[in-house]
């Protein structure tokens, strides 16, 4: 079975009162940004497998079963889903891509030689083991005057090649990539961190390569769209829509479809349709588990606290996820609450959204009554998405991960903040789980381990903080 209904273009009249059999076999609709969503004000039902995504082979299911690590159920289930998220809502051309990449994922995880060629490139290309730092300064200033106060500690993302985690995921894909036998590569990206990532590996491996970009996020992002550029890449100005994140990730599934045969999507984040997120999360695993060996060696035990921003939530799934099996370790990930969560301007997807289809899987989203996308906000143009992967959706259902949320502002302040006590200028998405340490720490029992993902370094935001910070 294969489910054909996909995206729906802007049409308020594709609401359903019922889960209709109509709106995924048989309607066919153009591909373009929307997706149906249940109007009802009954429950939702729980949507069966083979409703929203295609029925892998009984090979492949098999063994993605086997390949899953038990814990907090199958991460994702053999048909791609987490709970009722995720899935393949995808035209039926797509449908062999997505299984041939599943496929090539299954069969490269098991490939010593691939795993060799991967690691040594992490290792003496990105720059990898990133540092465990302790953010010293950081946490006098969180301490009590009792002198109690967490210890906290930031994972060194921002420390890779190219400045941020993205490169984790860009690298591996573009492995892949050179397996199946495809010399195109195309992207999306927002703040310009995966685009300069995917031109970067492109650059190695010389491989063909087109970014696709919103127009805002290229005006506040130029040195970012320089960077790609100077690497070779061709970087597609997006002005549909509100020409950002959103827009740039529908431009690129509409040039996958027009060219599958030779074109492979290095997707960015743990979004899009199976086997994306799960695929997305393995290449970014390494953050977890490092940070794990990492606090054996510093302090001889787990972290108590992990914390992460959360736009599509790439980098917080890649720490999270060596640690959602241990129950008293924290998972916080912190979103964009914008001008605030009463504005109607922000990009709070998992705080304020509700469940329905974009970008190809089942998730939480920012939605009117009819359905349709709301613009989402941030000052930060790597959170600035109305959509989280479906892993975080489960995650936050089953209360295994809570989700909060931080403004302009105060993101703005901790840039600030964290520049003038550490010498360490972070990325505004970074940024926002930085400012939620206001909240948290005075929470925290004394000598809890804290550890934040220092995601991406705030070169390329200095241009946007200069117009908000009176220094």
């Amino acid at each position: 079975m294969a489910a054909t209904a996909t995206y729906v273009l802007r049409n308020p009249n594709l609401g359903l009162t019922k889960p209709s059999p109509s709106a995924f076999f048989g309607v066919r609709v153009p591909l373009s940004l929307e997706r149906p969503r249940w109007v009802s004000s009954a429950p939702r039902p729980a949507l069966a497998a083979a409703v929203s995504c295609r029925m892998t082979s009984e090979a492949t299911a098999v063994e993605a079963a086997e390949n899953r690590t038990p814990g907090v159920g199958l991460r994702p289930d053999p048909f791609g889903r987490f709970g009722r998220f995720g899935g393949k809502y995808v035209p039926e051309t797509l449908m062999y891509a997505l299984s041939e990449l599943e496929a090539a994922f299954w069969a490269v995880s098991k490939d010593e030689d691939f795993q060799k060629e991967l690691d040594g490139i992490l290792k003496d290309y990105v720059g990898r083991e990133s540092p465990l730092y302790f953010a010293e300064r950081l946490t006098d200033h969180y301490r009590r005057p009792n002198g109690e106060g967490p210890h906290i500690y930031l994972k060194r993302e921002d420390l890779n090649h190219t400045g941020a985690h993205k490169i984790n995921n860009a690298v591996a894909q573009a492995l892949l990539a050179k397996k199946l036998g495809k010399k195109r590569i195309i992207a999306e990206t927002g703040a310009g961190q995966h685009g300069v990532a995917t031109a970067t590996v492109c650059a190695r491996f010389g491989l063909e390569c087109i970014v696709y970009m919103g127009a805002q996020d290229m005006e506040r992002q130029a040195l970012n769209v320089f960077r790609m550029r100077l690497l070779g890449a061709e970087v597609r100005a997006v002005h549909s829509g509100t020409a950002t994140l959103k827009d740039a990730t529908s431009e690129a599934i509409r040039d996958w479809v027009t060219n599958v045969e030779t074109t492979h999507y290095i997707l960015g984040s743990v979004a899009g349709p199976h086997p994306y997120p799960m695929m997305v999360r393995e290449f970014h695993a390494v953050i977890g588990k490092e940070t794990r060996k990492q606090a054996l060696e510093k302090w001889g035990g787990k972290p108590d606290v992990l914390v992460a921003c959360v736009g599509g939530g790439s980098n917080a799934m890649g720490l999270f996820h060596e640690f959602v099996d241990d129950t008293d370790v924290r998972l916080v990930g912190v979103e964009a609450a914008g001008f605030g969560l009463d504005s109607g301007k922000h990009a709070a997807t998992l705080t304020k959204g509700e469940v329905g289809v974009l970008h190809g899987a089942m998730s939480y989203l920012l939605q009117d009554d009819d359905g349709q996308i709301i613009e989402p906000h941030s000052i930060s143009a790597g959170l600035d998405y109305p959509g989280v992967g479906p892993e975080h959706s489960y995650l936050k259902d089953l209360g295994r991960a809570e989700y909060n949320s931080v403004t302009d502002q105060e993101a703005l302040e901790a840039f600030k903040r964290v520049s003038r006590l550490e010498g360490i200028i972070p990325a505004l998405e970074t940024s926002h789980a930085l400012a939620h340490l206001e909240v948290l720490c005075p929470t925290l029992p004394d000598a809890t381990k804290v550890v934040v993902c220092c995601s991406g370094r705030g070169d390329k935001d200095v241009q946007t903080a200069i117009k908000h910070l009176q220094l």
